[in-house]
């Protein structure tokens, strides 16, 4: 059928109401990449996988370090807009108290 873009699978996952924020990194200490999401798992293996044109292609930032769940979307909104107004230690800083060795989390969520 012309024109449908194909669903993605991810291991049979149902997501939850609400929202996420979350912090991609090219690395450990690399260049950050700030975003939101209804749905953690789809997007990040929309990162992972290329299917997201723009800045996290093209600079290959896939590295899941950070996220963080809401019960609504316009709290999960509120607050990524909030990150992304940080200078960079604040955003690193937050990475680090929780995933000090900047550990790829994508594992853990799927």
């Amino acid at each position: 059928m012309a024109g449908l873009v194909p669903a993605i699978h991810v291991r049979h996952h149902t997501p939850m109401a609400g929202g996420y924020v979350y912090i991609l990194a090219s690395g450990s200490n690399g260049i950050l990449y700030v975003g939101v999401t209804n749905d953690l798992v789809r997007r990040i293996y929309e990162h992972r996988n290329g299917l997201v044109p723009g800045f996290t292609k093209k600079y290959s930032i896939k590295r899941l370090v950070y996220f963080e769940r809401y019960e609504d979307i316009q709290t999960a909104i509120q607050r990524e807009h909030n990150i992304k107004h940080w200078p960079r230690t604040w955003k690193v800083r937050l990475i680090l108290a929780s995933n000090p060795e900047w550990n790829d989390l994508y594992d853990a969520i799927v």
